[in-house]
């Protein structure tokens, strides 16, 4: 396979289920939204390269939580590309307890925080923003009837902000870094 084939040096480029010939503008909320799932992999990816070998999840390395998240994505990517996959009800229902998990060994929220604390925290807010962002796209291609976009797909994409932002309070907290709320200064 070529790294280019140079078709789509006219601005436009083919879905799964493009019928023969046709292509698509790659201004298409589709290809935005395949965009910023790509962008959200690359982040997990870079989470996942800094985090500690000892850093588990319950019984699991965070590691191998990020990696079976970028299956994940590309799971999705494919649905909105237009094959025929989606993420299992399973996975939705596996993370959500990963989540509740991780949040049984953390303080209760009573405010936003400022981001920061550790390189790995940092790492993983930048792509809880990136996640959320990358849902609405998602969100997006599916109420614009682009793309049917499954129910389990869409929650599980819902459910990865959760997790990336539980993970960030995770670090900060096993670190022993505080949590600092913002001070919301108003002008003098």
């Amino acid at each position: 396979m070529a790294l280019f084939t140079g078709k789509g040096d006219g601005g436009t480029t083919k879905l799964f289920d493009s019928p023969q010939g046709v292509r698509v503008s790659k201004s298409s909320p589709m290809f935005e939204c395949l965009g910023q799932l790509d962008e959200l992999n690359t982040l997990v990816g870079w989470c996942k390269v800094a985090a500690p070998p000892d850093f588990l999840v319950g019984n699991e390395q965070v590691k191998t939580l990020l990696h079976d998240v970028q299956d994940h994505l590309f799971t999705i990517q494919a649905e909105v590309a237009g094959a025929a996959k989606s993420v299992p009800l399973t996975s939705v229902e596996a993370l959500s307890a990963c989540i509740n998990g991780i949040e049984k060994e953390l303080p209760e929220i009573k405010t936003f925080f400022v981001p920061g604390g550790t390189e790995f925290s940092a790492r993983l807010d930048v792509t809880r923003a990136v996640s959320r962002r990358a849902e609405r796209r998602l969100v997006t291609v599916h109420e614009s009837g682009d793309r049917v976009v499954s129910e389990t797909s869409r929650a599980y994409a819902n459910r990865l902000s959760s997790l990336f932002y539980a993970l960030t309070r995770l670090a900060n907290h096993r670190a022993g870094v505080s949590e600092n709320p913002p001070k919301y200064r108003d002008q003098p």
